[in-house]
């Protein structure tokens, strides 16, 4: 078995001991499971930024241009599985009654693990919503993804993620404050604590009580400000944070 020296005794009782966790992930656990990052793709999209596709007004100067480069992002992430730091953190869920894993990633690959009390700030790439009403749509028909389809009041459907300049989903980040505020114990993972406000959630679980761990392949700006920063992979990482708990105190 793994040596979990890594992981303070503090730490692992008060993980133990907890009633409420949340977890907050980045990029970086998507990674490990070869997703690209914003700005990996080649061809034809490497003469675009990511800020002149990924903006209201650019869907609607150009929607088939945009709808196209989602499309092929879709794509990208449909190959992609859940590596074994998205499956620890499922293995975690079931171990607490408050669970609450907060998202900035679009690829869905936690729903793919099992995952099922997701909180997802920057919304899902897999789904889609009117540009007009408002209205949801979870899947569409193979009809409709070759070019921009439309909802059934007669406007456009975009990609249900947020674009650059658009505000989060107000119950999404309410949601993630919440769990932040009440929990005892808040994992920043995978993420560079750069983007706000998702890079404050740790803070705030600080400042009402929660013993916060970092875990990210480097340091951060908040590496000096948490309880616990551990340097490294997520999958490899969370893995053996499950064997610490499943071991006697």
């Amino acid at each position: 078995m793994m040596q979990n020296s890594m992981f303070p005794n503090e730490f692992l009782e008060k993980l133990r001991s907890a009633s409420s966790v949340a977890v907050l992930t980045g990029a970086g656990i998507s990674a490990e499971s070869g997703v690209p990052t914003f700005r990996g793709h080649n061809g034809l999209w490497k003469k675009f930024r990511p800020e002149e596709l990924a903006t209201v007004d650019a869907f609607l100067r150009n929607p088939e241009l945009v709808w196209a480069w989602y499309q092929h992002r879709r794509e990208i992430l449909s190959k992609a599985r859940p590596n074994p730091g998205h499956l620890a953190l499922q293995g975690l869920e079931k171990r607490f009654e408050d669970f609450t894993l907060i998202t900035q990633n679009i690829d869905g690959l936690h729903q793919k693990a099992g995952s099922r009390r997701i909180v997802e700030l920057h919304g899902n790439i897999r789904r889609n919503r009117c540009l007009d009403c408002g209205k949801i749509y979870e899947t569409l028909d193979s009809s409709q993804e070759a070019t921009v389809p439309t909802c059934e009041c007669g406007g456009s459907l975009r990609p249900d993620v947020v674009w650059f300049g658009e505000s989060l989903p107000a119950q999404a980040l309410e949601d993630a404050l919440n769990a932040a505020i009440r929990c005892d114990i808040f994992l920043s993972v995978g993420t560079s604590a750069v983007v706000h406000p998702a890079a404050s959630l740790s803070t705030i679980a600080r400042q009402h009580g929660a013993f916060v761990v970092e875990i990210n392949l480097e340091p951060t700006v908040i590496s000096d400000q948490v309880d616990v920063s551990i340097q490294g992979r997520a999958g490899e990482i969370l893995p053996r944070l499950m064997e610490a708990l499943e071991e006697e105190r």
